[in-house]
């Protein structure tokens, strides 16, 4: 039991109801569990959604990474140039193609990757761009696409946290040669686990197919097998929950968008705090409420002692040039990017999701303001 008696209050909570009960029970009653009719309707919603003419189902945003720098041809003696501030699986699936990831350091008033160093770091090595959405709130698209143009580079925008979210009008994961988006719990509607491609290229869509299942074509009562492929099929089990999340959308991004403001509201007057926002270029959709604490504050600190209280909170994410495995291989030193450095020293992640009261807001407000004050 926390000091605060039985009040518990989580990071983020999944929403669903009876209608993800009805679709899971229909595909189970069907006996097609793995991928099929469902998943393809999910494609479709999913392209629809984001105006995409293909859009390839998969078992996460890692793996929907993995395959489309598969599928982009992207391998030994390349380099991939990664936005530094995000979850290691970013710069993990260039690693695992056996290119180099070259991070790149952030702009402190987005979270995104910073496009002036972006362009100091292009070479001839240089063959793709993963810019991360970060918490929901898109990158700045248009100074990176014309840094991929000047050089033939392919953007394969990592837009996991960011489905609904747009960047002057236009969906995200539109703008570059192919969007990936996450399903996981924590994004704003889940299948579990999953992840989606969505691109305009057809021949690029083909080969996400033939990749995503071990490289096979089928022929008649067999398959062909043209490419050592993998396994990513997301089943019409978790394909079905995502059909029942897809009209909320909406709903949820306008909720987490009040909650925000609510945020804005509660935390607008305290000194050296470093509020989240909508930019010149998208709204926020607000996937997770990431601060930036003052310098004096411990952030860790500060995530035990309100985990103490039944609030649970966590960091922003990583800065990856700041990690062991990077470090260790690529040379990196603590700092050597220093938004992204001082952004993972210093993020704080509340409780944000649709169903949050407001009590339960402002009991999250009023413990973190009590702590600060007295740090």
């Amino acid at each position: 039991m926390t000091k605060s008696g039985s009040r518990r209050i989580p990071l983020t909570r999944p929403e669903t109801d009876e209608a993800e009960v009805e679709r899971v029970a229909a595909v189970l009653s069907s006996g097609h569990l793995t991928q099929g009719p469902v998943v393809e309707e999910f494609e479709e919603q999913v392209g629809d959604l984001v105006g995409c003419r293909h859009a390839v189902a998969t078992t996460s945003a890692t793996t929907a990474l993995h395959l489309s720098l598969a599928a982009l041809g992207i391998g030994p003696g390349d380099e991939v140039l990664v936005a530094d501030f995000t979850f290691p699986a970013t710069a993990n699936v260039v690693v695992q193609q056996g290119a180099t990831p070259v991070l790149v350091d952030i702009d402190p008033s987005t979270f995104a990757i910073d496009p002036k160093d972006l362009a100091d770091r292009v070479n001839a090595r240089s063959k793709a761009i993963i810019p991360v959405h970060p918490f929901g709130l898109s990158a700045d698209l248009d100074p990176i696409l014309r840094i991929a143009a000047q050089h033939d580079l392919a953007v394969v925008e990592d837009a996991a946290c960011a489905l609904g979210a747009d960047y002057r009008g236009r969906p995200v994961g539109s703008l570059g040669v192919v969007g990936c988006f996450s399903f996981h719990p924590r994004k704003s509607i889940t299948t579990g686990e999953g992840g989606v491609i969505v691109t305009d290229d057809d021949r690029l869509a083909e080969r996400l197919r033939l990749l995503r299942s071990h490289g096979g074509r089928r022929e008649e009562r067999r398959f062909r097998f043209d490419d050592a492929g993998y396994n990513y099929r997301l089943s019409d089990i978790l394909a079905a929950v995502g059909v029942a999340q897809l009209p909320k959308l909406r709903g949820f991004v306008e909720r987490r968008r009040a909650l925000a403001d609510r945020y804005h509201k509660l935390l607008g007057g305290v000194d050296d705090v470093g509020l989240p926002g909508d930019t010149e270029w998208g709204r926020h959709i607000y996937q997770s409420y990431v601060l930036m604490l003052p310098d004096r504050v411990d952030r860790d600190d500060v995530i035990r002692r309100l985990s103490t209280v039944g609030v649970e909170t966590t960091l922003g994410t990583y800065a990856l040039h700041d990690e062991p495995f990077f470090a260790r291989t690529y040379g990196y030193k603590p700092n050597d990017l220093p938004n992204a450095h001082a952004a993972y020293r210093k993020t704080l992640t509340l409780p944000l999701f649709p169903s949050m009261s407001w009590a339960d807001q402002d009991y999250v407000v009023e413990q973190l303001l009590g702590l600060i004050s007295r740090l």
